[in-house]
């Protein structure tokens, strides 16, 4: 088994990496370290949970020279702030002991403040694609030094709608310079951006992309409805000694919210919700009190929990089938980290089952369905979004509106039925007053009158 001896870091870097408690490097971080190191292009495929973010920070911290406090020469490039938060914490503790100035930029902050970091000296630049084009373009930031180009988490950004900033960075940044992409997931949207400019890559895949993780228990159950997955989930939940810390995803930020209140009301002060609508402040917290154990469970979407690294999540609950296969396997790739065990359960209804079906069939693997707890009811209330729309085409017995009173119509009195003349009404004034159409007139209308 590979140790991190085996990539011959600094003195420094190694103690780093040792106080941090990792023993033994990844599949993904063996495979990419030597073929970063030697300045090629690489493309990364490997599920979320497997240590990416320190397959491309350790060699780049190794190779990297004496800081420049002038402008950045490594960027990195992640689709959301609590990405940026995450990287820029991992490299920091890395690098504590190293001479380099890290900052992270992204939106919904003050950017005259990102500007003055950007001007005490940064060596690496870890942010979104918005906010960095904004400061590149106003020659806030410049990068013209860059060397090291890394696009981490390149599928969430191209589902987030940052392909035409990433083409607009690409233009700014210098030609000769090494890119590192690395993603979960391979479709046509990121082969387009890897042939246009990348320069004969190396590629590196730990796992197929619908590789369900070794370590990863995964069961699912069939409910009727909203309420009997919320029955279902409470009755687990209550387990606290089995779901220690639980990830729960739905696909809407109203089905967030609403589940959230719903479980506030069982385990007070111990659960939070995290989504789009949320402040940047209030989704920081909700993020570090689920690190930090206060709460015991985070209901979260889809997009906000992508890439964020998370240790020791016993439970990851599925409330709802995704239509995406992509989205369950980022969603599972949550527990089981670090090569610990994790649990998977998924919940479906009859409108989910075509979902499932899809899943298993993009993993090729048949996820294990559990009968109904006897002890959990089984609701048949409907919430608004599940109750079918009744469209009646004839009802006999409806009201019909025959007696209600139509518009009001009388006869017009005569001095309302004056015409709007328009021009036509000027020019008749004008010929009985012999008023003049223009200054030249005024002579010629004169002599007239005389």
């Amino acid at each position: 088994m590979d140790t991190f001896s085996n990539f011959k870091l600094p003195p420094i870097l190694y103690d780093a990496v040792m106080q941090l408690g990792f023993k033994h490097p990844t599949a993904i971080q063996s495979a990419s370290f030597s073929k970063i190191c030697s300045g090629r292009d690489l493309i990364g495929i490997a599920q979320t949970g497997t240590g990416k973010t320190m397959a491309y920070t350790l060699p780049l911290l190794r190779n990297i020279t004496q800081p420049s406090q002038s402008s950045p020469r490594i960027l990195i490039l992640v689709p959301t702030r609590e990405l940026v938060l995450q990287v820029v914490e991992s490299i920091d503790k890395l690098s504590k002991e190293l001479p380099f100035q890290i900052v992270g930029i992204f939106g919904g902050t003050n950017i005259n403040t990102q500007k003055k970091q950007i001007e005490n000296g940064a060596d690496i630049v870890v942010a979104t694609p918005g906010r960095l084009y904004d400061l590149a373009v106003s020659r806030a930031l410049r990068l013209k030094n860059i060397q090291k180009l890394v696009i981490d988490e390149v599928d969430v950004m191209l589902d987030l709608g940052f392909r035409h900033q990433l083409i607009n960075i690409f233009d700014l940044l210098p030609e000769q310079r090494q890119n590192i992409m690395f993603s979960a997931t391979m479709n046509s949207e990121v082969e387009n951006i890897i042939s246009n400019f990348f320069r004969n890559p190396n590629k590196v895949s730990t796992a197929l992309s619908g590789t369900p993780l070794k370590n990863i228990k995964q069961t699912r159950f069939n409910a009727p409805n909203y309420n009997s997955k919320l029955n279902l989930s409470l009755f687990l939940l209550a387990k606290k000694e089995a779901f220690k810390k639980v990830l729960i995803f739905v696909d809407q930020k109203r089905i967030a919210d609403r589940l959230f209140e719903a479980l506030e009301l069982n385990f007070r002060n111990e659960c939070g919700v995290l989504h789009s609508n949320k402040s940047q402040n209030y989704r920081r917290n909700a993020i570090e009190e689920f690190k930090s154990g206060t709460y015991k469970i985070l209901v979260t979407t889809d997009l906000m929990a992508r890439g964020i690294d998370i240790n020791e999540v016993s439970h990851v609950i599925s409330f709802n089938t995704p239509e995406f296969s992509e989205n369950y396997m980022h969603r599972i790739g949550r527990t089981g980290r670090a090569q610990k065990q994790g649990e998977s359960i998924l919940l479906s209804t009859k409108k989910e089952q075509e979902f499932r079906i899809q899943i298993e069939r993009y993993m090729n693997f048949e996820i294990k369905v559990c009968e109904w707890p006897a002890e959990v009811e089984l609701s048949n209330e409907l919430m608004p979004e599940e109750r079918k729309i009744v469209k009646e085409r004839y009802n006999p017995n409806q009201k019909k509106n025959d007696d209600v009173p139509g518009p009001a119509f009388h006869e017009k009195k005569e001095k309302n039925k004056k015409v709007n003349l328009g021009g036509s009404y000027k020019r008749t004034i004008g010929k009985k007053y012999k008023k003049p159409k223009t200054r030249g007139d005024k002579n010629f209308n004169r002599k007239k009158r005389k």
